[in-house]
């Protein structure tokens, strides 16, 4: 039996741990602030030294543009060196050379602290006529027969028309690339697939192979417009399935919503989706702080909350590790003794600083505003598209409340949550079940009943 100083300690000791970790929380992240607001000042700096241009941050208050998130901006990502004017003086200086004229435009379509190796770059042979890079997996009539395996194609041939096959888009998530279906997806298909159903996986704008303008903004109009552009226009697709993980969610709805009398099913693996009112007014800042809250445990809470709080610091681990991924990819290989390294490492630095920035912030955070409306035009259409929804019960990284979110403003939708499965393992760990759901939702529109037996928990 527990004595009252024993239950009292207990109970101290509790609160002197919580009182300790935010101390450490509010130290470490005042710390950031300061750096931040350091390199800040460094960047533009070495920006016009390197380019002859200082490149505009967003450390001020508000932008103009509708189309960008308030999450951008430093009034919503509060630092209290830049409450306190530390940065006075850089717009006096910025001031001072637009009336003296010494301000010339960047020549150049990357950033100096970018990567410029032949894979980097390669998008810029395109000249004007860019698209996304895609993987295209085409059917196989004679797969069984002759004991040939798939064929993949580049999306820029010609021949690939839609015909008598069932097309399904791949989107995948934030910092990864096609390599997530190509690699762990697309061998586990039945043969019955592989007869009558195109895939097509993609690179996101600035992930991947797929070109990373330095004028773009990213917006959720940027990447819908490339997606219509190297898909649904290239391959003259009149319908389609959609498989999305993570921020391609946000995507995939997007997109279905645009062409609702297309889409024949979506399939959602850990959809970022939140409940935003309107208290929160739609709110983006609101969606920063579920998804990358200022915590320094766990681990990968604290990294987002890193590089999605603080745009000049994220910056310098870009310059570090994006721009110098052949050097640290060298070194891996070296200490694992593995001549090829796994791709979703390689993926964690195919993108420039601006395409993940502006994309988590005008993505995942300024388009959690029109899902709802997405998703209500889903729900009207006449076509009347089947939603899946999967999710793993110990994902760390989206809130089990956004597969929650789905199901109460779209009804019909279909909701697994996998029992000891993270943000990822529902793909990795489980290819062949995973393979199985989608394939019976493309092919019968399944019942959760009947898609639940397609996943071991």
């Amino acid at each position: 039996m527990f004595t009252v100083p024993q239950i009292f300690s207990g109970k101290w000791a509790r609160i002197s741990a919580d009182c300790l970790h935010s101390a450490l929380n509010w130290v470490v992240f005042l710390f950031l602030d300061f750096l931040d607001t350091l390199f800040c000042v460094l960047f533009r700096v070495l920006d016009e030294f390197m380019e002859g241009k200082a490149s505009r941050c967003y450390c001020d208050n508000m932008g103009e543009d509708g189309e960008m998130s308030e999450t951008l901006y430093g009034k919503e990502r509060k630092n209290i060196f830049r409450e306190m004017g530390f940065l006075g003086f850089l717009r006096k200086w910025e001031n001072s050379e637009k009336i003296g004229g010494r301000v010339e435009e960047a020549k150049t379509a990357t950033r100096w602290s970018d990567c410029e190796c032949e894979s980097c770059v390669s998008w810029l042979n395109d000249g004007n006529d860019q698209k996304l890079h895609v993987v295209v997996m085409e059917p196989s009539k004679d797969w069984s027969n002759n004991n040939i395996p798939p064929i993949f194609l580049a999306a820029t041939d010609e021949e690939l028309k839609e015909g008598d096959t069932e097309n399904v888009i791949f989107l995948h998530g934030f910092l990864s690339s096609s390599s997530i279906w190509t690699q762990a997806v697309f061998p586990n298909l039945s043969e019955e697939v592989k007869k009558n159903h195109r895939l097509l996986a993609l690179d996101l704008l600035g992930f991947g192979r797929s070109p990373k303008p330095r004028d773009c903004f990213y917006t959720l109009k940027d990447h819908l417009g490339m997606i219509e552009k190297s898909i649904i226009n290239s391959f003259e697709l009149k319908s389609f399935h959609l498989v999305a993980h993570s921020m391609g969610c946000i995507l995939a709805l997007a997109f279905a919503s645009k062409y609702s009398n297309s889409v024949k099913s979506i399939t959602l693996v850990a959809p970022p989706y939140f409940n935003c009112s309107k208290e929160d007014g739609g709110s983006s800042s609101m969606v920063l702080r579920k998804v990358a809250e200022r915590r320094l445990w766990p681990a990968i809470r604290f990294a987002a909350s890193f590089m999605s709080w603080y745009e000049h610091l994220g910056r310098c681990v870009c310059f570090l590790f994006c721009r110098n991924h052949r050097i640290w990819e060298w070194i891996l290989k070296l200490l694992t003794r593995k001549r090829n390294l796994h791709f979703t490492t390689m993926d964690l630095t195919r993108h420039t600083h601006s395409s993940a920035w502006h994309t988590m912030h005008n993505v995942i955070c300024g388009a959690a505003k029109s899902m709802d409306e997405c998703l209500e035009t889903l729900k009207i259409s006449s076509s009347k598209v089947k939603i899946y929804v999967i999710q793993g019960d110990q994902d760390q990284v989206v809130p089990l409340e956004c597969s929650t979110n789905i199901k109460m403003k779209f009804p019909n939708a279909v909701i697994k949550i996998i029992k000891n499965a993270d943000h990822s393992s529902m793909i990795f760990d489980r290819e062949n079940n995973f393979m199985q759901f989608l394939e019976h939702a493309w092919l019968s529109f399944a019942n959760v009943e009947e898609c639940n037996k397609y996943y071991s928990t």
